[in-house]
């Protein structure tokens, strides 16, 4: 996979490994099973300009390209994939928009604070009744002389219980059906803004999703981003990014799985050898190998084709849908490797068998990718 790389690449993994392995590993455990958002680190992987992959450097953020980023998302899920995930999402959907649709004002008053970790930021656009169904929301914005009346129910925020500015997809007008949609940024505080119960979720249990309602928020004019009516443009570029993020984090759970099950293959001994040794378990060890180079590969040129400048959003979509379904099939091998220990908690191919399930879901469900693929083959 090397050979793909540059020095700089390879660097950049270096160094995020090593802090894995350092500050992340130790702590990925507890974090799972306390349900605990680890402030200390995140204020470390801030200073070291996790939270601003691909700001420019006078913007505070790092400056990397989109190959440097999936390395690095890749590395941190690895260690802990709730923290891979606040990570990816906080630079892709959130911070993304900004750069990319924001005028020079918003950019300087929000992107440098959240390029350092200062502020974690947070893409607002699931309500019950919508969710691959974006053009479904129900939130509304009413427009004064002064400012937006903006009232909404937000579920399953990634970064929700730590967000302080949001992304809210809401209705500027309600009779313009999907042109009606628009952006507008909503900073944590702001009379009204409530956060929500965390969710008790099955994986990822590190990350503070939780709902965000907004009641009768007072929000100003200046805090749309773009104009208004560009929502779903300014969604689905995000999210073309946002995917190639869950596909690199889905690809790190999977790495992770493979080394564990690698590692105790070798050491479990059965029939008098190590388990490694019987066909059934190395013949499984050697799917697990070549799907997960597969789907990194699949993520690496939907990367590259992003930093040449080319369309990546269908690259995108089959990189999410083919790392997202390795993902699970990887980690359930894994634990069937480990047998009854891989159902313990004492093991971490539990966690990631956990952690793997929901990437088929968020950023576009599994079925949702395939419409989008189809529709690119087909030329529909």
């Amino acid at each position: 996979m090397d050979t793909f790389l540059s020095e700089k690449n390879r660097t950049v993994r270096r160094s995020v490994r090593t802090f894995c392995q350092r500050e992340i590993q130790p702590i990925a455990k507890e974090i799972d099973q306390e349900a605990s958002f680890p402030w200390e680190v995140v204020e470390k992987m801030g200073k070291l300009g996790y939270f601003g992959i691909q700001v420019p450097k006078a913007l505070g953020g790092a400056g990397l390209d989109t190959v440097d980023y999936i390395i690095v998302i890749e590395e941190i899920s690895r260690a802990s994939a709730g923290l891979g995930l606040c990570v990816t999402v906080h630079n892709s959907v959130a911070v993304y928009p900004l750069l990319a649709f924001g005028s020079e004002e918003q950019k300087q008053k929000w992107v440098p604070p959240l390029a350092k970790g200062e502020k974690i930021g947070a893409f607002c656009l699931t309500e019950p009744n919508a969710g691959s169904d974006a053009a479904g929301i129900e939130a509304s914005a009413m427009r004064t002389n002064s400012h937006y009346l903006v009232n909404a129910n937000k579920v399953f925020v990634t970064n929700g219980g730590v967000a302080d500015i949001c992304l809210i997809f809401t209705r500027t007008d309600p009779h313009a059906g999907r042109k009606g949609i628009s952006v507008i940024v909503v900073e944590r505080g702001t009379p009204g803004f409530v956060v929500g119960d965390l969710e008790d979720l099955c994986g990822v249990r590190a990350n503070p999703v939780s709902s965000i309602r907004l009641y009768d928020c007072q929000v100003p004019l200046d805090n749309l981003l773009g104009k208004e009516g560009m929502g779903l443009r300014i969604g689905l570029a995000a999210l073309d990014i946002g995917r190639i993020g869950i596909a690199a984090q889905a690809v790190g759970i999977a790495q992770a799985a493979l080394g564990e099950a690698v590692r105790y293959a070798k050491q479990r001994y059965q029939f008098g050898v190590p388990i490694s040794k019987h066909q059934a378990i190395s013949m499984m060890v050697a799917d697990m190998a070549t799907k997960v180079d597969a789907a990194r590969l699949m993520v690496y040129r939907a990367a590259v084709l992003r930093d040449q400048g080319k369309s990546f959003s269908q690259a995108s979509a089959m990189a999410k849908l083919f790392a997202s379904e390795i993902s699970s099939e990887v980690t359930d091998l894994a634990v069937q490797i480990h047998g009854g220990y891989g159902y313990s908690k004492s093991y971490p191919v539990e966690r990631y068998y956990r952690d793997a399930r929901v990437t088929r879901i968020y950023e576009g469900t599994s079925e949702i990718h395939r419409m989008v693929i189809a529709r690119g083959v087909l030329g529909d």
